[in-house]
């Protein structure tokens, strides 16, 4: 059976509801495995030319805490595999962010970097520490250059955003993980709701910055009590720490357990059935584990397109698919859909992992709204994102392959295709319209325009083609490992 950890939101209550706040100790606690947390922290000196005022503001925050700093910072395990933690601690004047905490976090961020471990942060903070004025505001700059330094080390960084979330904190190293976990009822904005209403007089709508609020947008890819994050943490890093291994390389251009030769057409009728496995089969039978993303990170989200982190024989990889279930649905390929399929390409390459696409789709949305969302250039940019891929990549023809749509996640290196798969410029009924007026010849031209799998292999547009005779789910994941592994 497929281990499958979905990111999916939880079960928070009304809006707002929360479990009682944990300090930064308390959830590192309960984040590792026992025992295993081991800090790197120094201590720390006082603020250069901090005024009597703001030293005893430290003094009491010590004292009220129990910490030095608003951060914490070491390594421990998650479930066996070792990582890198950070954690704020919000009762230490709010969590904000000084020189003195982002000199920690800037020094343990580079710690990962140079141990090569998964970096875990938990950040809980109002933002920038006011009494420091703009060197502090100038240390989000600094922080925001570390991790960027670190991910491009092709390492992975994970972010549980603890109540509260706001301003710099939110808008640098609480923005940029890989995976975005959102605690829940939790308040999380750029700018806080008390600063709001001092400044423009209004109160802030309510609900707008809360992580439901944000899940239901694409901003958070999951809402999560601290144990189910680190059910999911320990997912991603586990899923991860199987780089290592592979399959040998052999690419059959044909699978056999061939359903026997069928028309364009019938292919085209066979793809449209109800019945037909889709996306969820895929996963759920060629995959091993899999962590289901949700968005675009930017507030954005559709249900028409996936992107998953994934075990493919054993080797890590992301997964980009199209919904078709959902899509048929009334959840259309949308400019959102096509968003998020390119944060799946960039999560792809910044880690370092081959990238699978799924092509099943009737198309992309045709609408006004797409027309004004510029989803054409949405299109165009899967294309050229896929093109400019340095890992390898292979594109599965699961089903039906229309337009546009289609296209934006079939230019991979190698494609793989189910044999009653097909790729077209239009549906046959389309193209029939252009040609010949009507939809009358659809069955005919489908045939003339080369368009189902097999045509597709003869010309050189499809590198295998899996039959459709019993169990051809897992071999259509298996043909799609050995096309990735004949890049590598």
């Amino acid at each position: 059976m497929t281990a499958v950890t979905e990111a999916r939101p939880s079960e928070p209550g009304p809006v707002g509801t929360r479990q009682r706040r944990l300090g930064g100790a308390e959830f590192l606690n309960q984040l590792l495995d026992a025992g295993s947390f081991r800090s790197w922290d120094r201590p720390v000196p006082a603020p250069p030319g901090a005024d009597p005022a703001y030293l005893a503001d430290l003094a009491r925050a010590r004292d009220r805490s129990g910490a030095d700093e608003s951060v914490l910072t070491g390594q421990g395990t998650l479930d066996g595999q070792p990582v890198a933690v950070l954690a704020s601690e919000f009762a230490f004047l709010g969590g904000s962010i000084g020189r003195s905490a982002a000199e920690r976090i800037v020094a343990a961020i580079e710690e990962a970097g140079r141990r090569r471990l998964p970096l875990v942060a938990a950040p809980a903070s109002g933002g920038t520490r006011m009494q420091e004025g703009t060197l502090a505001f100038l240390q989000m700059v600094r922080i925001t250059e570390a991790l960027t330094a670190y991910k491009r080390l092709g390492l992975p960084y994970l972010a549980y955003l603890r109540h509260p979330t706001t301003g710099g904190v939110f808008a640098s190293w609480g923005s940029l993980g890989h995976v975005t976990v959102a605690e829940p009822g939790g308040l999380f904005g750029f700018l806080g709701p008390k600063v709001y209403a001092g400044l423009t007089g209004q109160e802030f709508p309510e609900g707008i910055q809360r992580s439901e609020h944000l899940f239901a947008h694409g901003t958070v890819d999951a809402v999560l009590d601290p144990r189910g994050f680190r059910s999911l943490a320990a997912e991603v890093v586990g899923i991860l720490a199987g780089r290592g291994s592979w399959i040998d390389a052999g690419s059959p251009l044909v699978t056999d357990n061939s359903s026997g030769d069928v028309s364009a057409w019938d292919s085209v009728l066979r793809t449209r059935d109800t019945g037909r496995p889709g996306l969820a089969e895929l996963l759920d039978g060629g995959f091993g584990r899999l962590v289901r993303l949700r968005g675009t990170g930017r507030g954005a989200a559709s249900a028409s397109t996936a992107v998953v982190l994934a075990e493919l024989e054993g080797r890590p990889v992301v997964v980009v698919g199209q919904d078709r279930a959902a899509q048929r649905a009334g959840s259309v390929l949308d400019a959102a859909g096509l968003a998020q399929a390119r944060r799946g390409m960039r999560l792809a390459e910044k880690l370092g992992l081959p990238l699978v696409t799924v092509v099943d789709t009737p198309g992309a949305e045709l609408s006004a709204r797409a027309e004004e969302s510029a989803i054409a250039g949405g299109i165009a940019d899967c294309i050229a994102g896929m093109l400019g891929l340095t890992v390898p990549s292979v594109a599965v023809l699961l089903g039906e392959g229309t337009g546009g749509g289609a296209l934006a996640l079939a230019a991979a290196r190698r494609t793989v295709a189910a044999e009653n798969a097909w790729l077209a410029p239009l549906p046959p009924e389309g193209a029939s319209i252009i040609v010949h007026g009507d939809t009358s010849l659809a069955a005919e031209l489908s045939g003339r325009q080369r368009i189902g799998a097999r045509a597709l292999l003869e010309d050189g547009a499809v590198d295998e083609v899996v039959g459709e005779g019993e169990g051809f789910i897992k071999r259509l994941a298996e043909a799609a490992s050995r096309q990735i592994a004949a890049q590598l």
